[in-house]
Order: C-alpha cells, then sequence, then structure tokens
C-alpha cells in the first residue's frame, strides 16, 4: 500500500467511515478487524466503553477510555472518526488494531448501519 502524503489524502476523502461526530450516547459500534472484534459502546464527553480484542485477552473488558482515530498503519491518523474499513483504529490507551474489515453501528434507537 503507498503510504505518501498525496496518496493518504486521495484515499481520505473516499473513506466509507464512522464519523464521531455522527454516534450519539448508547449507540454501538462493532468492529471487526484482521485479527480480533470490537464492541464499542458510545459514551458522554468522547469517552466510549471498549469490550473485545486487546482489551479481553489482557483481562480489561470494558475499558472507558476515548478513541484518538484511524491510522493507514504509520503515524498519519484521521483523528474524526471512530472506524473506516482498510485502517487500524487507535484507542486512547495507545492500543492499535490490525486492519479494520467490517463496521457495524447499531443506533441506541434501532436503525442498523453496516458498512
Amino acid at each position: 500500500m503507498d503510504r505518501t502524503l498525496p496518496t493518504i489524502t486521495q484515499q481520505a476523502g473516499r473513506l466509507k467511515e464512522v464519523r464521531k461526530e455522527e454516534l450519539d450516547f448508547g449507540d454501538w459500534v462493532v468492529v471487526t478487524t484482521r485479527n480480533s472484534t470490537y464492541s464499542i459502546r458510545v459514551l458522554e464527553g468522547d469517552r466510549y466503553s471498549i469490550s473485545g480484542g486487546w482489551f479481553d485477552h489482557e483481562g480489561l473488558s470494558p475499558l472507558k477510555t476515548t478513541i484518538t482515530g484511524c491510522t493507514w498503519g504509520g503515524s498519519a491518523i484521521k483523528l474524526d472518526i471512530v472506524a473506516a474499513c482498510g485502517l487500524h483504529l487507535e484507542f486512547g490507551n495507545r492500543v492499535v488494531t490490525s486492519a479494520i474489515q467490517k463496521v457495524c453501528v447499531m443506533r441506541f434507537g434501532g436503525e442498523n448501519i453496516n458498512n
């Protein structure tokens, strides 16, 4: 994968992403990566309750933390999103996932969105 700034900028405009601002308190985001599945519940104040993957493995689920954003596998990070297929999710405790394969948003009111 080409990770030059022009390529990343071009790809960022075409991402099917779940933006932080689109989520409301009580919504759930299920992120399936190449290696794990994470359940993310939206809390208040840019906080999330995270279970699954690394957090289960370390006996920390559910852990309340922030989500920094998503990376292309390097140091360039898109701060305004929770998840996008092909990118790597970075949590506030600096845990970075393997590449995201699938994202499902379950709205507190009942509507579901799959990417």
